[in-house]
């Protein structure tokens, strides 16, 4: 299998929203997308996938050895192999790489979070940066458009942690801020149970509510700092967004039915979303 091949279907069996969206891009940028995407899967399946957090640890200091090795001219992981042709023309430095596998370390190291700062700060990593990579690779001609795509990648990470609350939990992490389970009277044993009469409560629905309103703050801050000039090359990131958004309203209107299962969306309903977000070009 070639390396280009190898990325395609890391992606394609991955079932991300993304991959929706990554239709729509032309060759160039579509093969150095999903290389970047592959390479972030790779990083996020160490931890999501470890049975020994020494393992795990061990991996993804190779994963950092593996990325200075091909920033010399000597990739060896087909990932990489497929991600080096494209690094000098969207410019993805290999400080991304390292900020993507940080942010992995920060999964294996820590399961709480003890305010939204500190949230914030791991959000920028697994997020905000793959967001400023994904826009140079989009095309992007106005250094807002960088601000735009790492407020872009916290409401998504944001969504992410509302939509796997029962998830995490089975695995024994919580990323809902300490600070803010104690402001809404909501035990962490509660969440950890997973389920009900002990996690699902008006404390918890108002917990959520909460989390929710400040994901869709991020979102409509986020197409606030997108300037006009770039709308139409990012357009792929929009989709996303609109897909990411769709399923946070969906989680809402079911009452943040979370901890005992992970809402999702067909992919026939995220492949429209992006096709009608490409027609609309919002």
């Amino acid at each position: 299998m070639t390396p280009e091949a190898y990325v395609q279907d890391k992606t394609a069996k991955s079932g991300s929203s993304f991959y929706y969206a990554f239709l729509f891009l032309p060759p160039p940028r579509r093969a150095a997308i999903t290389a970047f995407y592959a390479f972030c899967r790779e990083v996020d399946d160490v931890v999501d996938e470890a049975t020994d957090a020494g393992v795990a640890a061990a991996k993804l200091a190779w994963w950092r050895q593996e990325v200075a090795s091909a920033y010399s001219g000597q990739p060896n992981h087909p990932v990489m192999r497929a991600l080096m042709p494209h690094t000098q023309a969207y410019a993805i430095e290999a400080a991304h790489l390292l900020a993507v596998i940080e942010g992995c370390q920060t999964d294996l190291e820590q399961t709480r979070f003890l305010d939204f700062p500190g949230l914030a700060r791991y959000c920028h990593l697994v997020a905000g940066v793959v967001g400023e990579v994904a826009a140079n690779i989009f095309g992007r001609s106005d250094e807002a458009t960088v601000r735009y795509a790492h407020q872009l990648g916290l409401a998504m990470q944001l969504t992410n942690i509302i939509r796997d609350v029962g998830d995490d939990a089975r695995r024994g992490r919580i990323y809902l801020p300490v600070s803010e389970l104690q402001r809404f009277d909501v035990k962490a044993s509660e969440l950890l149970l997973r389920t009900a009469p002990h996690g699902y409560s008006e404390r918890f629905t108002a917990l959520m509510q909460f989390q929710a309103e400040r994901a869709h703050r991020a979102y409509e801050e986020a197409f606030a700092l997108l300037p006009e000039v770039d709308r139409a090359a990012q357009k792929p990131g929009l989709m996303m967004a609109n897909i990411y958004r769709t399923l946070l309203r969906e989680i809402e209107a079911d009452g943040f039915q979370v901890l005992h299962q992970r809402t999702s969306l067909t992919p026939l309903r995220k492949l429209w979303i992006a096709v009608r977000t490409h027609w609309q070009g919002r």
